[in-house]
């Protein structure tokens, strides 16, 4: 599995055009814009081929349009010049931003150019943009084809540029550190797309958390690798129940950021659902669409590749993450439509529909990353396709209390990339899970289905701070854009990274 060694180096360029030294340079335009007036020297190192462009319509500047062409003027060092339409300039921000630099270095793959370079324009903040810009140039570096023979998408760049011309040399240093942690935060994010990409033959449970041990400790994380026998020690009754129907054994990952000089609280607590297939069990799901089961472990990922990011950027907080991990299958031994199971916090779900599974596991995860001292909680699960019917699959759906620990993790994820929508949490929603013989059931139907799984995983956060974020229609791209292939996203990662540097606000 790709990890933090291929990325491409990344550097920061602060003078003229002409001096940037790329095999292809990458300027933004805006939908309407004069673009040969707006860049002189741009135009007149094309010969004017950008202002003929223009002029017969060719280039607009809609947003994702592109118009390569060579450069022909002595003295430049970059060999060709790519106008990328940015849209309308009003609507212009760092998550536009991010994405069109995404799209072009997946131009320059698909044209296999080795040396990109992105120059940043429109009205952002010039930290903030060089970030969203080195963010967007790694993601466009994985790739989900690992296991063809034959022909590939071409391969990733092999040197990134950011151009910030006529910059200012005291900020320098500031921008330098923008780019290391844009090119964090993408990476970590790639190592959660190429997580949720593994088939589940090769990503079993073991497997998923050594790899995950691996990552973290490459990282300085603390780790700890919890195996049946410890899970059954802690009394995991909700992991055990999924897990029993599979041959291959559950794990609990769990993963210490603990910085010298940290406070004592907060200490933030992620816990993602590491599901790494996800037949139904006994409630069997259809057969049509179930390969896309091996990305039930996209919460999970989220979160381990979110604490790598963490101990790189030396969050300045404690942060615990906790990935509950097992395969869902219906085995002789699996969990049945009417079994009850006994929690670790002591309470006990009767199981209507052991498709439910996620919730099961997370409230387990949850209990445990209390253990650990956790004071602010945050779980990500790909759990219902409730969320899915209600929201679609261009957002998240966020739940949380008290509003304002809610709300700054919206906050965050809006700013991060990663669009989620608030969703509620009323009371009577839980009456819908109750049961007849137990504390409550691990289902409650189709009504209001995404809102009765945050009820049933509150039971578990105690009376902490605590939000959930329903990644189901978010986590796996069904069709290529632009800017994503069709595949893993890795959402959250950059949400959950970023979240221990607000801290001061909680």
């Amino acid at each position: 599995m790709p990890l933090a060694e291929t990325t491409p180096s990344i550097r920061l360029v602060t003078e003229p055009a002409t001096h940037v030294d790329a095999d292809l340079l990458v300027v933004p335009a805006f939908d309407g814009e004069a673009v040969a007036d707006s860049l002189p020297a741009i135009d007149k190192a094309t010969h004017g081929e950008v202002r003929r462009a223009v002029e017969s319509g060719e280039f607009r500047g809609r947003l994702y349009e592109f118009f390569v062409t060579p450069v022909l003027e002595m003295g430049w060092r970059a060999t060709r010049v790519a106008i990328v339409g940015a849209g309308k300039s009003a609507d212009f921000d760092t998550e536009r931003l991010r994405k069109i630099a995404t799209a072009a270095a997946l131009l320059a793959r698909g044209r296999r150019i080795r040396r990109v370079a992105f120059m940043l324009r429109g009205a952002v903040q010039t930290r903030e943009g060089v970030q969203a810009i080195t963010e967007g140039l790694v993601l466009a570096a994985f790739s989900v084809d690992e296991y063809k023979t034959g022909e590939r998408f071409g391969p990733p760049a092999t040197e990134l540029t950011v151009v910030v011309p006529q910059q200012d040399s005291s900020q320098t240093s500031a921008l330098e550190a923008a780019i290391e942690r844009g090119r964090i935060l993408g990476e970590s994010s790639n190592i959660a797309r190429t997580f949720a990409n593994e088939p589940s033959n090769v990503l079993t449970p073991r497997v998923f958390a050594e790899r995950a041990a691996e990552i973290a400790r490459a990282a300085g994380l603390g780790v700890d690798i919890l195996d049946e026998k410890d899970i059954e020690r802690l009394k995991m009754g909700l992991v055990l129940g999924v897990a029993r129907g599979s041959a291959e054994p559950p794990r609990v990952v769990v993963l210490r950021h603990e910085p010298k000089g940290a406070p004592a609280t907060p200490v933030l607590g992620l816990v993602g659902k590491g599901i790494t297939f996800d037949t139904g069990g006994i409630s069997i799901k259809p057969a049509e669409g179930m390969e896309r089961m091996k990305d039930d472990m996209a919460g999970g990922a989220a979160v381990i590749c979110a604490m790598r990011a963490i101990a790189l950027l030396n969050a300045p907080i404690r942060v615990v993450g906790v990935v509950p991990t097992s395969e869902n299958m219906p085995g002789g031994k699996a969990m049945k439509p009417g079994d009850v199971l006994r929690s670790a916090s002591g309470k006990t779900v009767e199981v209507i529909n052991t498709d439910a599974e996620g919730r099961l596991i997370l409230g387990d995860g949850l209990w445990y990353a209390q253990q650990l001292g956790a004071t602010h909680l945050v779980d990500v699960a790909t759990l219902t396709g409730a969320c899915v019917v209600g929201l679609g699959k261009v957002v998240s759906g966020l739940f949380g209390r008290p509003d304002t620990w809610r709300d700054t993790i919206l906050e965050v994820a809006q700013r991060a990339g990663d669009r989620c929508w608030p969703m509620p949490l009323y009371d009577e929603y839980f009456d819908q899970i109750r049961s007849e013989i137990a504390d409550m059931i691990n289902s409650g139907g189709r009504a209001g289905g995404a809102c009765t799984a945050a009820m049933f995983l509150k039971e578990f956060a105690g009376d902490l701070p605590w939000a959930h974020l329903d990644i189901a229609g978010t986590a796996w791209a069904e069709e290529s854009k632009p800017y994503q292939p069709k595949g893993p996203i890795g959402i959250a990662v950059r949400t959950l990274a970023e979240l221990p540097f607000t801290y001061e606000r909680w």
